[in-house]
C-alpha cells in the first residue's frame, strides 16, 4: 500500500507541478469554453427546434466532446511508463519495494485524478444555464458519470499502451489507434443489422453508452462493462511490466 501511495503521490507531482499540465489545461478549456458558446449560440436560434439542451450537446452528443477525448488522453498517458523504461527509472523502481501493480494503480490514480481535475471547471457550464432555465440535475449528473467511466476506460488504455513502449509518441500513437479502432468498431455497429455481431459490438459502443448516461439511464451493465474494460488494460500493463522487468 505504501508502494501506491508513493507512486501516486510522486505522478501528482509530476503532473501539477509541469507547465505543460497547465499548457493542457488552459487549451482544454478554452476549447470547450468555445464550443459550449456555439452550442448555446445555436440552440438559441429558434430556427434550431429540437428539445435537446446545451448541457446534452456538450457531453457527448457532439463531435468536439470525442475528439477532445482523442486527443487529450495520450497526451496525459503517454508519459507514464514509457518515459520511466527510456529513463531507465522503472528498472530501480522495480528493484525497491513497489509491485508492478502497484506502479500501473498509481500511476493510473493519477493520470485518473487530472483528468478529473480538467473536467471539474466545467460544471460551472451547469451551473449557468440553471440561472436561466430550467436544469434537470439527474442526466446532467448522469452525464458526467459517464464522462468519468469512459475517461478512465481510455485512460487505462493510455497506460497499457505507454507499457508497451520507451517512446513517448510511439505510446501516444498506440493509444490514438486504439481508440480510433473502438470508434471503427462503432461504425461498423451502425451498418450491421439483425446480427450477433451487433449485438456484441452494440455493448462496445461508447458513443450510445454516453447518449444513455446523457439522459439520466444508469444501466449497471454498462457500469460492469467500464470497471472491467479498465481492469483487464490495467492488468494486462502489469504483465508487461512484469515480463519486461526480467529483459
Amino acid at each position: 500500500m505504501s508502494g501506491l501511495l508513493a507512486t501516486l503521490s510522486r505522478e501528482l507531482r509530476a503532473y501539477f507541478v509541469s507547465p505543460l499540465a497547465y499548457v493542457i489545461l488552459t487549451l482544454f478549456l478554452a476549447m470547450n469554453g468555445v464550443f459550449f458558446l456555439l452550442i448555446v449560440s445555436y440552440l438559441s436560434d429558434p430556427r434550431a427546434g429540437g428539445s435537446i439542451t446545451p448541457l446534452r450537446y456538450y457531453l457527448g452528443d457532439a463531435l468536439p466532446f470525442w475528439l477532445a477525448l482523442l486527443f487529450i488522453v495520450p497526451v496525459l498517458t503517454m508519459r507514464l511508463l514509457a518515459e520511466e523504461r527510456r529513463s531507465g527509472t522503472l528498472e530501480s523502481l522495480m528493484t525497491s519495494a513497489v509491485t508492478e501493480a502497484q506502479v500501473v494503480l498509481g500511476k493510473y490514480l493519477a493520470a485518473l485524478a487530472f483528468y478529473v481535475f480538467l473536467w471539474l471547471p466545467t460544471v460551472a457550464y451547469a451551473v449557468i444555464v440553471a440561472r436561466y432555465s430550467a436544469v434537470d440535475w439527474g442526466p446532467v449528473a448522469g452525464g458526467y458519470l459517464g464522462v468519468l467511466l469512459i475517461g478512465a476506460l481510455f485512460l487505462a488504455i493510455g497506460v497499457f499502451g505507454s507499457a508497451l513502449t520507451k517512446n513517448q509518441i510511439v505510446a501516444a500513437m498506440v493509444t490514438f489507434a486504439i481508440l480510433i479502432g473502438l470508434f471503427i468498431l462503432i461504425f461498423l455497429d451502425g451498418l450491421l443489422t439483425g446480427s450477433a455481431a451487433k449485438t456484441v459490438l452494440g455493448h462496445l459502443n461508447v458513443v450510445e453508452h454516453m447518449s444513455e448516461f446523457n439522459k439520466g439511464i444508469v444501466d449497471t451493465r454498462r457500469l460492469v462493462y467500464y470497471l472491467s474494460s479498465t481492469f483487464l488494460f490495467l492488468f494486462l500493463a502489469t504483465r508487461i511490466l512484469a515480463a519486461k522487468k526480467w529483459r
